[in-house]
């Protein structure tokens, strides 16, 4: 192999000698910068601190590895015209052959030539790669071959190699019944490497074109997102390669350097201003013409296209940060030990259709904060361990910061005509940002279907058929604003859409089969609206606003006689029993009351009879008839005379 997994000392004492000076000023140059200054996502909390310690000390070695190549790259130039030619650096524990500028790009025979010793076709027809590869800014490297390309990185637990293109050209290319196949390799058992904990192979492209397509990568990288597996990054820290010089070199100084370096005549002379692209080097001292000028430098971001291909198994399935217009389709990600496809930060104007992501330790497709323009269409994330589909949006910072992050939300970005089925946590979380799209996607399973929180402005939940929740089908929650939940249909889960301490406009969506409430309202919801929905299921509720405050939500013209009630009455009773319910019910029971009772004080002043209150003589009763008289104890006589 041609490095051991950890180098415990410094590879400089590898570099060659006569460039030695020339890098105390070249290390500034952006290598730092290729690493993408987000933190990774980190690793499931199974793997052992020692274990984490290692890996992450190897992710820490490569960097410094590429810092001394980069560094050799910058000035290489300057040394003459045998360095304008492909050549090798001894980096420590092993070699890299650095890829230079040329018009035709760099084939599998250039690397038999090149690498007789360590690109070598095996008895089945594959090549072993057991050194680094290197592209040089403006090197093309094409990876294919008549009849399908057969490409094993070395690694195992004594080293990995790796093939890293710095503002080149990457091209891996196959065909439908040949497809390119790449992974890493283990020549002592022969078969690919399965352990991270001491490293694995990986493939990146800081900067410039990656072009990929019907290629199968299997088997690659381990801990950080850029050494995560198959890894495109820019640099989202300023390239210093762009700041103008202040120092006051002549027009024919610079035409006798470059005479000089043209001619192969050596090394620079001592008189020759030092140089590499638009930088000049110069002695200490007075300034010829003292100046203050600046320039901020511009970012270097890698553009990508990524077709029919199978990424199985890696790190990271497909990392890609600080790139623009990256097109991802019609490719399968899965197994991964972490998630599948991840668009880490400024990774921008990026197209993914009909993507598979599947079986991932972690999120099936990550959008990290700080990506904008993102569109996600036609795509599947099924079974994996974490949610379906993550959209962050938000800033990078809360306010000022040591590095000196935006305060801005994300966003514009949307996930449309798509599946998440089974997936672990969630099956669409959105998460922050602004101006967020989730339509027309079908979401099954999980413990939740769509859910949008953590302030988020603007986002459109439309047109999605989401079942089978445990409990909420739709969630927004947590300080969500603009919400709108239009032409949904939720089945099957417990609460079909729930709305908390947010703004939300839930509208003509269809409910069934809800198990606990159809649409829930909780805690500060005043001024949502809640219209035109069908709700159907068993359950305390169909509609519950029983715990919502804050302010008013209307409610109204949403159809609900398909629910069955099942609280019980004292339930019921508390739901209705509001104390604004009770105080009217008791100023209406006080008004009932006081007007039957002067109804019936009416009826005894004018309805009785003015002798009710005398009482009869002594139970004797009289009549009189014409001409006799009868006295009570039934004796008859004349009657008086008149």
């Amino acid at each position: 192999m041609t490095r051991t997994p950890v180098r415990g000392a410094s590879s400089r004492r590898a570099v060659p000698a006569t460039l030695l000076a020339a890098l105390a000023g070249a290390a500034l140059l952006p290598v730092a910068a290729a690493t993408p200054a987000a933190a990774d996502t980190a690793r499931p909390s199974t793997t052992s601190p020692q274990t984490a310690e290692r890996e992450a000390a190897l992710v820490a070695e490569e960097d410094r590895r590429l810092i001394e190549v980069r560094s050799v790259a910058a000035v290489a130039p300057l040394r003459g015209r045998t360095w304008t030619r492909p050549y090798r650096l001894d980096t420590g524990g092993g070699y890299t052959l650095v890829l230079t500028q040329r018009s035709a790009p760099y084939t599998v025979a250039d690397l038999l030539t090149l690498a007789p010793q360590t690109f070598t076709r095996q008895r089945d027809g594959s090549y072993l790669l057991t050194e680094n590869l290197y592209l040089n800014s403006g090197a093309k490297l094409k990876l294919s071959n008549p009849g399908g390309l057969k490409l094993r990185l070395a690694s195992n637990d004594r080293g990995f190699v790796s093939i890293v293109s710095f503002g080149g050209t990457l091209t891996i290319a196959g065909t439908p019944q040949a497809p390119a196949q790449i992974t890493s390799w283990d020549p002592r058992t022969g078969r690919s490497d399965t352990e991270v904990a001491d490293g694995r192979a990986y493939i990146r492209a800081i900067g410039g074109t990656f072009d990929m397509e019907y290629a199968d990568i299997t088997g690659l990288g381990f801990w950080s997102g850029r050494t995560g597996g198959l890894s495109l990054t820019g640099t989202d820290r300023p390239n210093t390669g762009n700041v103008e010089t202040s120092q006051h070199v002549t027009k024919d100084e610079r035409h006798q350097a470059k005479a000089d370096r043209l001619s192969g005549g050596g090394p620079a002379s001592s008189g020759t201003p030092l140089s590499s692209g638009d930088v000049q080097a110069s002695p200490a001292g007075p300034l010829g013409t003292p100046d203050a000028r600046f320039s901020v430098p511009g970012q270097s971001y890698v553009s990508a296209k990524v077709a029919h291909s199978t990424l199985r198994g890696n790190a990271f399935g497909l990392f890609i940060s600080s790139a623009n217009g990256v097109t991802v389709s019609d490719s399968t990600i899965e197994d991964s030990l972490e998630h599948g496809l991840v668009l880490h930060r400024f990774a921008s104007s990026t197209v993914v259709e009909r993507t598979t992501s599947r079986h991932n330790g972690g999120d099936g497709f990550v959008l990290a904060r700080a990506t904008e323009e993102v569109r996600i269409s036609g795509s599947t994330a099924a079974d994996n361990g974490g949610n379906g589909f993550t959209l962050s949006g938000q800033p990078l910072a809360e306010g000022p910061s040591a590095s000196g992050e935006s305060v801005d939300k994300y966003g514009s970005n949307s996930v449309s005509n798509s599946v998440a089925r089974n997936n672990g946590h969630y099956g669409i979380e959105v998460v922050g940002g602004t101006d967020i799209g989730v339509q027309n996607n079908r979401v099954e399973g999980s413990d939740m279907g769509i859910v949008a929180r953590q302030r988020v402005e603007k986002v459109s939940i439309t047109g999605n058929q989401v079942s089978g929740q445990r409990r909420q089908g739709i969630a927004v929650r947590d300080h969500v604003r603009k919400a709108t939940v239009t032409g949904n249909v939720v089945e099957d889960s417990d609460t079909g859409i729930y709305v908390r301490d947010s703004l939300a406009e839930v509208r003509g969506n269809t409910v069934q089969d809800a198990g606990n409430h159809g649409i829930s309202l909780v805690g500060t919801t005043g001024g949502s609206l809640v219209s035109y929905n069908v709700v159907a299921g068993v359950g305390p509720s169909a509609i519950d606003t029983s715990r919502s405050y804050g302010g008013r939500a209307t409610v109204k013209e949403n159809q609900t006689f398909a629910w069955h009630d099942t609280s019980s009455f004292w339930v019921r009773f508390r739901h209705y029993m509001s104390p604004m319910t009770m105080l009217w019910t008791a100023i209406l029971l006080l008004i009932l009351f006081a007007a039957l009772r002067g109804r019936k004080r009416g009826q005894r002043v004018l309805g009785a009879h003015p002798y009710t209150d005398k009482r009869p003589l002594g139970g004797r009763s009289w009549a009189l008839r014409r001409g006799d008289r009868r006295t009570s104890g039934g004796e008859t006589g004349p009657a008086p005379a008149h």
